[in-house]
C-alpha cells in the first residue's frame, strides 16, 4: 500500500499532550506476518536532565514489541549500528541516512526524553531512510508513569503512517479474573501491563463488552443471586444494573452505535436473543426457537447479528438480519461451534470449535465461504475478540494450566501471552483507542 500523508493536529487525551509534525513519503509495504521492511530502532536518548535508563528501557520495550506483532517488520540487529545511533537527530538534516542505508534500513526510529520530577517529555521521529525523509513525529508529555502508553501511542501512529489506520495499542483490554479470588471485571493495557480491578462483586462476573465510545462496559454479574446485566462507566466507576429478568440476563453486546444491547434472556422460557435499550428496557424479542439461543455479536453496519444456536441439535453460528428477522446458519464443518465476533472491517468472523474434546479457534466470511483454522497446540483456545482495527485477535487459553490471555494477529501467527501470573484470566474485550 503506498500512503502519502500530511499530518498537521493536537491532541489532548488522559494527560497526555501530543503535538505532530510530520511530512510523510512514498513508502511501499505488504501485508502483516511477511515482515518485509527493514527497521532500525534506536535506543531513545536523554535530552535533558538526568539519563533515567528505566524510561529508556520502558519506551524501547514497549514499541518493539508492538512493532513485532505487528507483522510488517524485519528488525535490524542493534550490534550492526554505526555511530549515527548515539545521536538523537529529531530531524532529517540531523540524521546521518548513509549510515543507516549501508545496513539496508528502510525506515528508521530515533527518540530522546527527558525527565523533570514526575514529569515526561519524549520526542519521538520515524524516518524513510531510502528518501531521507520525516515520516512522522510527535511530541509527548505526561508522567515517567506513561512511558509504556507513550510507546504505544508512538506505535498506532507508525502503523497509520505505513498502511494508512492507525494501530491498536493505546486501548485497553477488559477481562475476568480470579486473583483477587472471585471472577471480577478488570481492565488491562494491551501488553498485560497496569491491571486495574473493576468490580467487587465477591462473586461471579463474566463476558464484558465496551460500548463504542470505550468509556463503558456491559458485563453480567451473579452478585444478587441472579446472572443479571450491568452497564459500568470506567472513568467515573458508576455502575447499574439493567436487566434483571427472571432467569438469564447474558452476553450483552453494545450496537456499532450504542443505542442499543443485544443480549440473551430466559425470560419467556429458552434463551432467547432480545434488543434491549441503553437502560436496559425491553425492545423487541429477536429470535423464536426450541433451541439456546446465545453469544450475540453485531456486523459492522449493525444490520446483522451473528449468534450461537442449538436449534439444529449441536451448537452451531447462524446470522440473523434485523431488517426482516430472516436467519441462516454459517457454520456447517464443525460439530459444536460458539461465541462468534465480527471483524470491525466486516470481512470475517471469528469463532472456537470443538473438536477431539478441546476447542480451537477459526475464522469464516459472513457468506460462509473460506473457513480457516487459526490456532493450533495444547488447551482450549476460546472466546476470541477483534482489536479495534481488526488486524489482532484476543483469546483465553488454558494451554499452561491455568488460564491466560493470547493476542495474535488475524491470520493466527504472531501469538504471545499478556497476562501475568495470578489467577484466571478469561472472557477478554479489546476497547476502542481512547
Amino acid at each position: 500500500m503506498r500512503i502519502t500523508r500530511r499530518l498537521t493536529a493536537l491532541l489532548l487525551l488522559a494527560g497526555l499532550c501530543w503535538s505532530v509534525t510530520a511530512t510523510a513519503a512514498d513508502l511501499e509495504i505488504s501485508a502483516p506476518g511477511q515482515q518485509t521492511i527493514p527497521l532500525a530502532l534506536t535506543r531513545f536518548l536523554p535530552q535533558a536532565g538526568a539519563p533515567a535508563p528505566a524510561v529508556a528501557e520502558e519506551l524501547n520495550a514497549a514499541l518493539a514489541a508492538d512493532l513485532d506483532l505487528a507483522g510488517l517488520f524485519r528488525f535490524l540487529d542493534p550490534q550492526a549500528f554505526l555511530g549515527d545511533a548515539g545521536r538523537i537527530g529529531l530531524f532529517s538534516t540531523e540524521v546521518d541516512f548513509e549510515q543507516w542505508r549501508l545496513l539496508g534500513a528502510e525506515v528508521l526510529i530515533k527518540g530522546a526524553y527527558s525527565v523533570q520530577g514526575e514529569q515526561l517529555t519524549v520526542e519521538a521521529r520515524l524516518f524513510d531512510v531510502p528518501n531521507g525523509r520525516l515520516l512522522a513525529g510527535r511530541r509527548f508529555v505526561g508522567r515517567t508513569l506513561d512511558a509504556r502508553r507513550i510507546a504505544h501511542a508512538f506505535a498506532d501512529l507508525i502503523l497509520k503512517e505505513l498502511t494508512g489506520e492507525a494501530g491498536p495499542f493505546d486501548a485497553r483490554l477488559a477481562f475476568i479474573s480470579t486473583r483477587s479470588g472471585h471472577k471480577e471485571l478488570w481492565l488491562m493495557d494491551v501488553d498485560g501491563n497496569n491491571p486495574i480491578r473493576l468490580t467487587d462483586h465477591r462473586s461471579i462476573v463474566l463476558n464484558p463488552d465496551f460500548s463504542p465510545t470505550g468509556k463503558e462496559l456491559l458485563f453480567t454479574s451473579y452478585r444478587a443471586g441472579n446472572p443479571d446485566l450491568y452497564r459500568k462507566e470506567i472513568f467515573s466507576g458508576s455502575e447499574a444494573r439493567i436487566a434483571s429478568y427472571a432467569g438469564l440476563n447474558i452476553a450483552g453486546r453494545y450496537s456499532p452505535d450504542g443505542s442499543t444491547v443485544a443480549a440473551t434472556l430466559s425470560r419467556d422460557g429458552d434463551p432467547e436473543l432480545y434488543l434491549l435499550a441503553r437502560d436496559g428496557a425491553l425492545r423487541k424479542r429477536l429470535t423464536t426457537s426450541f433451541g439456546i439461543d446465545v453469544d450475540p455479536n453485531w456486523s459492522p453496519d449493525g444490520r446483522q447479528l451473528a449468534f450461537v444456536s442449538s436449534r439444529l441439535g449441536s451448537p452451531q453460528i447462524f446470522i440473523l438480519t434485523l431488517a426482516d428477522g430472516a436467519t441462516r446458519r454459517l457454520t456447517a464443518n464443525g460439530k459444536y461451534d460458539a461465541t462468534p465476533a465480527w471483524s470491525p472491517k466486516g470481512d470475517r468472523i471469528a469463532f472456537t470449535r470443538q473438536e477431539g474434546g478441546r476447542f480451537d479457534i477459526y475464522s469464516i466470511r459472513p457468506d460462509g465461504t473460506d473457513e480457516r483454522r487459526l490456532t493450533f497446540g495444547p488447551g482450549n483456545l476460546e472466546h476470541p475478540r477483534w482489536s479495534p482495527d481488526g488486524r489482532f485477535l484476543v483469546y483465553s487459553s488454558d494451554a499452561g494450566g491455568k488460564k491466560t490471555l493470547m493476542v495474535m494477529r488475524a491470520d493466527g501467527t504472531g501469538a504471545r501471552k499478556v497476562t501475568a501470573a495470578g489467577g484466571d484470566a478469561s472472557h477478554p474485550a479489546w476497547s476502542p483507542v481512547w
